[in-house]
């Protein structure tokens, strides 16, 4: 792939053979930001999953400590008294068959969608297009609950879901550019640790294989592990 001239200038300032402390990584990726609005940082890890298993196949969500500097749309489908908790929790769209009838005619402004276990048999209907979209609610990622005031407010502060891709790898926005270097590490911490945490009992030899970080167009900057761990 052509990269263009500003991107190769980046390249050249990354040590590839390196895994960069948290503080230094980040100090080196605002430099290596060349776009002239402020990106998206993201972190990969690359992990030893066969996602082909069950148990291998990780899949949830995380609240990051600093979010992620972009606010979501939540839209809630409940019904009584969970509708209501769901406006006082901050939801921006709340409704019941209403809201199902707008999502079916192609409505879609909404950046998650979270329902209550009562409205999933008439929410499944409409897994053909949320699915795609990667909209449909799942327990997994806690946005099937009755605790919607909780999943609202949690979304809101910066709730991310997270799910291994077919060769292992967890790929997630962990801030912005304008963060931090403390804050961005502080997120990227939560995220490793998490991910350590949930290592299936069935993997074998080392489980995180490699930890990077990039912003937005920029190249990626490997990490120390061991910086990830204070």
């Amino acid at each position: 792939m052509k990269r263009g001239k500003k991107y190769q200038e980046a390249f050249k300032l990354i040590d590839r053979a390196k895994r960069y402390p948290t503080n230094e990584a980040f100090e080196l990726l605002k430099k290596v930001s060349t776009v002239n609005f402020d990106a998206t940082v993201e972190m990969a890890i690359r992990l030893n999953l066969n996602p082909r298993r069950a148990e291998q196949n990780l899949r949830g969500a995380v609240v990051l400590p600093h979010g992620t500097g972009r606010t979501l749309r939540v839209a809630v489908v409940a019904k009584g008294e969970k509708a209501k908790e769901a406006e006082e929790a901050g939801a921006d769209h709340v409704g019941e068959q209403d809201l199902l009838d707008k999502i079916a005619g192609g409505w879609f402004e909404f950046d998650v969608l979270v329902a209550t276990p009562d409205m999933m048999a008439q929410l499944g209907r409409l897994g053909r297009v949320l699915g795609p979209k990667g909209l449909m609610p799942n327990p997994k990622t806690g946005t099937v609950t009755t605790e919607v005031a909780t999943a609202v407010k949690e979304i809101k502060a910066g709730k991310v879901e997270y799910r291994v891709d077919k060769v292992g790898n967890i790929h997630l926005p962990i801030g912005k550019v304008s963060f931090s270097n403390e804050k961005l590490t502080e997120n990227a911490q939560t995220l490793y640790r998490l991910m350590v945490s949930l290592r299936p009992s069935t993997v074998k030899g080392v489980f995180v294989r490699n930890v990077a970080v990039s912003a937005t167009m920029s190249p990626g900057i490997r990490l120390d592990e061991e910086s990830l761990k204070a």
